[in-house]
């Protein structure tokens, strides 16, 4: 076993070699052209017109739009995976014995589960989905002709995919090696000693894939960082830069402070496991040790996926609300505040681990005092609102779901602040619920508002809306029922990672439980048949949905806010009007502007190359 392990991780370094000797031979890494072609440097003509087609030109694009929907497609896969992986959790917690997957591993599967599911959803998802707004739409917002390294751009994606599978990996080597490599069942803490002892060489490719997904993430940190700084237009400085730029910004500078210390803490875990060194070893180091790090990387990735998506609402909830963003500049500070205080909480995760109390007393005051920049940001967003003309789109529907889960999530993490409340409800399913009003309710609320925002931009076509109405209140509806019986299941003490459950009536009664448990499986349910919806309503209005015609499609020059990315989109659509008539035998005297900045002699859709 010992030696497979190493023939692995001897395997990925050799691939990480070269990537590094790939990334060595290119000649200039700003360069907008696909690889290979060797022309058009950083600074020459900047023109996207010449694709190639069909599966070529999503191999080799560096094109911020076309990363962008790789990303989202990307991230979708993800989502579904996750969301795959939960419904059978579901599904067996439903009776309090193991049933359902009895004959697919038993406990050993759920584990399985168990980790890829939080995996999936953080890393694969989350950072991703936040990912693909931000490539599409940021050089856009400032006026930017590209990303500020288009190649480190795409090569940040291109990382996703095999990371992706090196997670994934265990379940699908499980029935070919007999066994021997199974799925990793550490859950997604990876906390040590478990971690480090658990002898199954699939845990060593979700760590290498882990590391894998935490590089992609720093490189496009980096570029977003630099795309800001230097490649905003002459007309967007710091004061009129879009709240989402913001947002993107805070989060890559928590990205570069944050990863780099989980692909440490992954490495020396890779070398406990695969040459005996004791970094984390009762008997070295300590098991304690990996918390410190992991939790001083993990609780700034709570707010690396929840900046963006508060960003996103402050961008298009005013657009439905006819007014402007109440208190922008305090927005923006609550948000460089949230990012300078998110990394001295980390200890709250560990009350319970017998750290000293004097240290212990600081980081709950801490925990308490972040969520004062989070409620600024929601009494902004609910005075945006105050007296407004409110339409109830489809983004909008989003955006007020998410402020009412946020309210919901958050309240119950201030609970989870408190030393004495946190001893009682420590790993149970009480901070599952939290935890999950956080990521389901706003992450993904945020985006699905974002999505069908954006969709008419993106597409040229508009999406079923009665549809889209129906996915809202289906998962409203699902993540209410799901996610509050979990809360009672953690008043009730239920443990979570726990595959079967058996309690006695002193505690709590098993009926309750199981009852409760069979409403969180109804409600999760619910949840997928309003995902199921939203990819087919996505899906057929792609394919056969009705074109927009108009470059407002929100009507928001009435307001006062039709922003650089429909300005764009509007001459987007004169340039296809224009180019139609040419083929009448017209000429055209006017340069066509693409992008946001440099002037071009043609211009193509996105979804028409």
């Amino acid at each position: 076993m010992a030696g497979e392990q190493l023939a692995l991780t001897v395997l990925m370094g050799v691939f990480l070699v070269g990537v590094v000797a790939l990334l060595s031979r290119m000649e200039d890494l700003r360069t907008y052209t696909p690889l290979g072609s060797g022309s058009a440097g950083y600074g020459d003509e900047t023109s996207h017109g010449h694709k190639p087609a069909g599966l070529i030109r999503w191999l080799t694009t560096v094109d911020h739009k076309d990363i962008g929907i790789l990303y989202g497609v990307y991230a979708t896969i993800a989502f579904v995976w996750g969301g795959m992986s939960v419904m059978l959790m579901r599904l067996e917690l439903t009776t309090p014995a193991m049933d359902v997957l009895a004959g697919l591993g038993g406990n050993a599967f759920y584990n399985g589960l168990l980790t890829s599911h939080g995996i999936t959803m953080l890393f694969l998802f989350g950072t991703p989905i936040i990912a693909a707004f931000a490539n599409y739409f940021v050089p856009l917002l400032i006026g930017a002709d590209d990303m500020a390294f288009p190649r480190i751009n795409a090569i940040a994606f291109w990382l996703l995919p095999p990371a992706a599978l090196l997670i994934w990996g265990g379940f699908f080597l499980a029935p070919l090696t007999g066994g021997a490599v199974e799925a990793a069942q550490t859950s997604w803490t990876m906390y040590t000693p478990l971690s480090a002892e658990q002898a199954n060489a699939g845990v060593d490719l979700m760590l290498l894939g882990l590391h894998l997904s935490g590089v992609s993430a720093t490189m496009g940190a980096i570029n977003f960082v630099a795309t800001i700084f230097t490649e905003r237009s002459g007309k967007v400085n710091w004061a009129n830069l879009d709240i989402f730029s913001w947002t993107i910004l805070t989060q890559s500078a928590l990205i570069l402070f944050a990863f780099p210390l989980l692909g440490s803490a992954l490495i020396m875990l890779l070398l406990d496991r695969n040459f005996a060194t004791t970094f984390f070893a009762v008997e070295g180091g300590s098991p304690i040790l990996w918390q410190h790090l992991f939790w001083f990387f993990g609780h700034p990735e709570v707010y690396i996926l929840v900046l963006p998506p508060m960003g996103l609402v402050s961008w298009i909830l005013p657009k439905f609300s006819g007014r402007k963003l109440f208190g922008y500049k305090f927005v923006i500070y609550s948000t460089l505040a949230i990012g300078v205080l998110s990394f001295g909480v980390w200890a709250h995760h560990m009350f319970s681990t017998g750290i000293n109390p004097r240290i212990r007393a600081s980081f709950m005051a801490v925990s308490l005092a972040i969520a004062i920049p989070s409620a600024v940001k929601t009494f902004n967003w609910i005075t945006t609102m105050w007296n407004g003309k409110i339409r109830l789109t489809a983004p909008m529907l989003f955006c007020i779901g998410f402020v009412a889960n946020f309210v919901i999530g958050g309240i119950t993490g201030v609970f989870l602040a408190a030393i004495p409340i946190d001893l009682v409800l420590h790993d149970t399913y009480y901070v599952v619920g939290h935890f999950h009003w956080i990521v389901m309710g706003m992450i993904a609320f945020a985006g699905f508002g974002a999505i069908y925002y954006w969709f008419p931009l993106v597409t040229g076509k508009m999406y079923q809306k009665t549809l889209a109405k129906w996915h809202f209140w289906l998962s409203e509806i699902g993540v209410s029922i799901t996610f509050f019986a979990f809360l009672l299941l953690g008043y009730l003490g239920m443990p979570r990672r726990y595959a079967t459950y058996e309690f006695s009536g002193a505690i709590a009664p098993l009926t309750q439980i199981t009852t409760l448990h069979q409403v969180a499986t109804v409600g999760a349910f619910i949840i997928l048949f309003g995902q199921i919806i939203w990819v087919w309503n996505m899906a057929q209005s792609y394919i056969e949905g009705p074109v927009v015609q108009d470059g407002d499609p929100w009507d928001l020059k009435e307001t006062g806010q039709h922003s650089r990315e429909f300005q764009w989109f509007e001459e987007e659509l004169t340039a296809d009007e224009d180019s139609l008539a040419l083929t009448d035998g017209g000429e055209s005297d006017d340069e066509i502007r693409a992008d946001g900045g440099e002037v071009e002699a043609a211009v193509r859709r996105v979804d028409d190359e």
